[in-house]
């Protein structure tokens, strides 16, 4: 497959999404219940986190607004106050982002000139002259699991945990290699890989974090980021295989990567237990006893809409054509490529956008033929790049700590939740000390359990679950922060964003 076939996708909104810290540790807070903008909260919320809306960039600077997920924006006022609103002028709320060196920003109001600043706890634009009070460190607000794409050699970072390396050579990001967790800890972020191993400055990898393996980061609108390691050094491509080591020399912006959710791959089965593969390039067949690449398809589907598209390794679409056979040639704005999406106990039933079931004919040709789905038209369905979970609902991240005895749902920081498939579409789940997750009478969890339980997983979105937990119900966010199975219905806070 050549390089230029897979398209780099667009950056989407919640790649232009941060957290701002000041220089008190605290984050820039949109406080709906006081109709205020504080810097108190000690975790990045949803009331902390800010997408950036860019009208001008430049390599120092840029113009922006900030606006909150509650679609209003931050607005300094010509008392030097802070509030959040709709801008009623085309300046109001149009901010000077400057990038420092430090990885810190400062913003200046267009209107007045004053910075934003705070005392630790309140927020105001009273002053002209730069400080240290002025500072905010801009903390990417995207889920920690991600994938880092190098746009000049137009690769994406792979770690190869059997020489202890990072290669910057994957044309398609298929593979569990590719992903990583981005831990933030005091300032610095931790690059993990996804068989838990972290990068060094060494440029090898090691199995447990320190001092060594912490890393500044350096923030642009739209995703963009850099990594350092706070004494010259910088994190980029080298050599002839790309490997990803520090240097001081990095050539025409090596040092950049674009930092993106890190996407979903999975594998579909006949009921004969064939997998769903490409072969020429564009026939789709169940065929294949072993996976390959071609048996990989990348899902992309909105959550606000029940409708699904399959990309194939080749870059292209599953898209019915002629005689209702299912190519992979198609384009991503075709109506062709669109599948409605029917999940029954783990396993998914695909309608095309004529209204026929896909299913298979007597040759392994996926076809789109049938009016009524039966046990032809189901596909066991399986995360093919996601050996572990990283849950983050409403409240935050699924985690355990020293002060809960049930995992919780609020957390800052995850826990991993390694996945152990048993059946189609059914995982058992594990903590990370290597027992299972028990469930109690009240549909909480303790991560200690003896025995494998049964959880069915439904994707809802390119990077959205539902889990069926072992009682029959849904896992849902409580607001106290504890992790429940409680719910007979899917609501939103038993959407799950992984």
């Amino acid at each position: 497959m050549e390089e230029g076939e897979w398209m780099q996708r667009q950056p989407k909104p919640e790649d232009l999404r941060v957290g701002l810290i000041s220089w008190a540790g605290t984050y820039l807070t949109f406080e709906a219940c006081k109709n205020t903008v504080t810097a108190a909260a000690k975790g990045l919320g949803r009331r902390q986190t800010w997408e950036l809306l860019v009208s001008n960039e430049q390599e120092t600077q840029a113009v922006v607004r900030l606006r909150s997920l509650q679609g209003l924006y931050l607005l300094s006022e010509g008392n030097g106050s802070v509030s959040y609103g709709r801008p009623r002028t085309s300046h109001q709320g149009c901010f000077l982002l400057r990038f420092h060196r430090n990885c810190k920003w400062t913003l200046q109001c267009i209107i007045t000139g004053h910075y934003l600043e705070s005392d630790g706890e309140d927020v105001f634009c009273n002053s002209r002259v730069l400080s240290a009070y002025h500072m905010w460190a801009p903390r990417p607000a995207l889920h920690v699991h991600i994938i880092l794409y190098s746009p000049l050699t137009h690769c994406y970072a792979r770690a190869d945990p059997t020489v202890g390396r990072i290669w910057v050579d994957a044309p398609v990001p298929c593979l569990e290699e590719c992903g990583f967790l981005l831990h933030f800890k005091d300032g610095c972020y931790h690059l993990e890989t996804s068989t838990h191993y972290f990068l060094s400055h060494l440029d090898r990898l090691v199995t447990q974090p320190s001092s060594q393996t912490a890393f500044h980061m350096q923030v642009r609108p739209g995703g963009l980021v850099s990594l350092s390691d706070g004494e010259g050094g910088m994190l980029y491509p080298q050599g002839s295989r790309l490997f990803l080591g520090l240097g001081s020399s990095p050539v025409r912006g090596q040092e950049w990567f674009s930092l993106q959710h890190c996407p979903t791959w999975v594998s579909l089965k006949s009921r004969a237990r064939k997998f769903v593969s490409v072969f020429y390039d564009v026939e789709v067949c169940a065929a294949s006893e072993r996976l390959t690449p071609m048996s990989l398809f990348q899902f992309e589907c909105d959550h606000e809409s029940p409708t699904l598209q399959l990309r194939s390794a080749n870059g292209c679409y599953l898209a019915q054509r002629h005689h209702r056979t299912v190519m992979a040639n198609g384009h991503p704005m075709e109506s062709d490529t669109f599948f409605r999406v029917h999940w029954n106990c783990g396993r998914i039933i695909l309608q095309s956008s004529r209204g026929r079931f896909l299913g298979f004919a007597a040759n392994g040709l996926l076809m789109a033929n049938a009016t009524i789905p039966g046990p032809n038209e189901e596909f066991g369905l399986r995360l093919a790049n996601r050996p572990f979970l990283v849950l983050r609902g409403r409240y935050g991240y699924v985690g355990t700590s020293s002060e809960h005895d049930l995992v919780q749902c609020n957390m800052d920081q995850p826990d991993c939740i390694h996945l152990l498939p048993c059946r189609q579409g059914i995982y058992h789940f594990q903590a990370q000390s290597g027992s299972f997750w028990s469930i109690t009478s009240f549909g909480t969890f303790r991560p200690w359990g003896k025995f494998a339980l049964n959880f069915c997983i439904e994707l809802q979105g390119s990077n959205l679950l539902t889990v069926l937990a072992p009682n029959g119900f849904y896992l849902r966010a409580d607001r106290r922060g504890t992790l429940l199975a409680d719910s007979e219905d899917i609501t939103k806070e038993c959407i799950w964003e992984f």
